[in-house]
């Protein structure tokens, strides 16, 4: 819809970061206007997760698959900011934006093995992302290290008049104090997040986790979000909702995309709209019109949102009884092969995808993914820290304490030049040199 489009100014985030000297090295794949979880459906394809080429997965591959094709079945990044997930984890820039709508951010962030992070809702400004779901965006932030990501959202955070759901009081710098000890903290378990679809190494991983601060000396306690069971049904009918409210600007007349169809003008619209945006945006669309509907409003939308303060509430009545953090898993299981994931729609996998990470979008918390091990398949696996409004710098610091504990492998790629050199040798193509990293 948006081939050739040169946006006639900057988003504010890009700018602010063009303003205190930072290189923008280009533009990041992701699912078409961010609607999967995948990052499979994006109108350059699907974006390959650089783990798939990691000599960590690449050896537990060799020692289970004996002699078949091992770059055949490669990994999906998760979605729906895929591309700013694999060009941290490749190790080519040092921070990438996203958005987070549902978990966009965090989910890559957890297959990729890199930090997510999910900022407060009105901390950072919405102004040039283009909308999916206004009331839940937020640019979203990936690098290697938490201390980077705080790094980023100190330049990022912070009243912008253009975008008038942003915070108005002045925002301090987001310098981490150095926390040593974790004695005084409560760390919340929502039972509910105990999925049955969760992954038995996931699980392991979280409750080790939560055994980590522990032994550390902080109180663990089992926490309850009732109304969990509704949050991703709930989540679907607004995303779809507001969907089709932000998507009718695209319509072929004032930019992007337009039809040569001549009969009339709605034609035109109906012809731009079907060339111009593929099956799952226009699937959502078409939903959310359905739930918008004067004869289904009151039983969807409005109810809907009403389920929303529900689950806002649940959170909210949490944080009061004492507990400083949540700790949850970011994804039911480690990154699934292209061709698995391919097996089940769009909407199922987000569905599947979203379970952990998109109530935080609906009650505005900030949240991070922070890799915390290696399954027995040689993947990253990503646990989530949920925190107070607002109480973004209280979030990282114990994120990167937790970090420190953990100490997460970096990814090696060094291997893929060798094969690189390998390939090119057997095609003949001597006069290509390849540089080793």
């Amino acid at each position: 819809m948006l081939k050739g489009y040169v946006p006639p100014y900057n988003a504010t985030v890009v700018q602010k970061l063009l303003d205190q000297g930072a290189l923008l090295l280009g533009k990041t794949n992701l699912d078409e206007f961010a609607m999967g979880s995948g990052s499979t459906d994006g109108v350059f394809g699907p974006v390959k997760n650089p783990w798939s080429y990691s000599r960590q997965y690449r050896e537990q591959r060799r020692r289970k698959s004996r002699g078949e094709n091992e770059h055949a079945d490669w990994l999906i990044t998760g979605g729906s900011s895929g591309g700013s997930a694999a060009a941290v984890s490749a190790l080519t820039c040092f921070a990438a934006l996203g958005s987070d709508t549902g978990g966009s951010t965090r989910n890559p962030a957890a297959h990729c093995g890199v930090v997510g992070l999910k900022p407060s809702y009105g901390l950072v400004s919405r102004h040039g992302l283009i909308p999916l779901v206004n009331s839940m965006d937020v640019p979203g932030i990936l690098t290697r290290c938490v201390e980077d990501a705080a790094i980023v959202l100190g330049v990022l955070a912070g009243h912008d008049p253009k975008d008038s759901t942003t915070v108005q009081d002045p925002v301090k710098p987001f310098v981490l104090p150095s926390l040593t000890d974790v004695s005084k903290l409560c760390i919340g378990i929502p039972k509910e997040y105990f999925a049955p679809e969760l992954s038995s190494e996931v699980h392991s991983l979280w409750t080790r986790a939560a055994g980590l601060f522990e032994s550390a000396g902080a109180e663990v306690r089992e926490v309850s979000l009732p109304h969990t069971s509704y949050s991703i049904v709930c989540y679907h009918v607004l995303c779809t909702s507001e969907v089709a409210s932000n998507m009718a600007r695209f319509d072929g007349l004032e930019y992007g995309c337009r039809c040569d169809a001549d009969v009339s003008t709605e034609a035109m619209y109906a012809a731009t709209r079907r060339e111009g945006l593929n099956a799952v945006v226009r699937g959502r669309i078409l939903t959310g019109n359905f739930f918008l509907l004067k004869e289904n409003y009151e039983n969807y939308f409005i109810k809907a949102q009403k389920v929303r303060r529900l689950i806002a509430n649940d959170f909210v009545n949490v944080f009061n009884s004492g507990v400083d953090i949540l700790l949850t898993p970011t994804t039911l299981s480690e990154a699934t092969p292209y061709e698995e994931f391919i097996k089940e729609d769009n909407r199922t996998r987000s569905v599947q995808d979203d379970i952990f990470t998109q109530a935080v979008n609906m009650a505005g918390l900030p949240a991070v993914s922070v890799p915390v091990a290696l399954s027995s398949q040689g993947l990253p696996v990503g646990l989530q820290f949920i925190g107070r409004a607002f109480c973004d710098q209280q979030l990282l610091t114990i994120a990167r304490w937790f970090e420190k504990q953990v100490q997460f492998p970096v990814t090696q790629l060094e291997e893929i030049m060798d094969d690189c050199s390998s390939i090119f040798e057997n095609e003949k193509l001597a006069s290509v040199s390849i540089k080793q990293w």
